[in-house]
């Protein structure tokens, strides 16, 4: 299994500033579990750092670390979000990995960590435990339920 441990991070130089990151790794590999056919992807990291950013050679042979691992989609993309939120802390991440198809069957995972961009404005603070609509979405509830 990939170390976290291989993840450099560097000061953020505009930490009182959120922008958006976005890293895109098009040669990703690791192996099928099941089969032990390898599987090749593109990871897209997207991030509003905090006070770290990560390096991007350390992430770079953090990738490379998977090469040989048998691995679900599902269990990768989460594990790359939970190493880089650990190692960053960032105030929002997206890591999203897409697979190329077997079998006509392509895959898409997406796993987010923190609160996304401008959505703290929209925040209620009730403590209600309703889930917050994003701008321009509507209730979607069918009549009568």
């Amino acid at each position: 299994m990939a170390d976290r441990e291989i993840l450099e991070c560097f000061d953020n130089p505009s930490p009182g500033r959120d922008y958006v990151i976005e890293h895109v790794s098009d040669e990703f590999t690791s192996v099928c579990p099941k089969t032990g056919h390898p599987d090749f992807g593109t990871v897209t990291v997207r991030y509003v750092p905090d006070k770290l950013c990560v390096e991007l050679k350390s992430l770079k042979l953090y990738y490379q670390a998977y090469r040989n691992e048998g691995i679900f989609y599902e269990a990768v993309t989460n594990t790359i979000c939970d190493d880089l939120a650990a190692r960053m802390k960032p105030r929002w991440m997206q890591v999203e990995t897409s697979w190329t198809g077997r079998g006509g069957i392509s895959s898409v995972i997406r796993v987010e960590y923190g609160t996304p961009p401008g959505m703290d404005a929209y925040d209620d603070d009730a403590d209600d435990d309703e889930p917050l609509q994003r701008p321009g979405e509507e209730d979607r509830t069918p009549p009568g339920f």
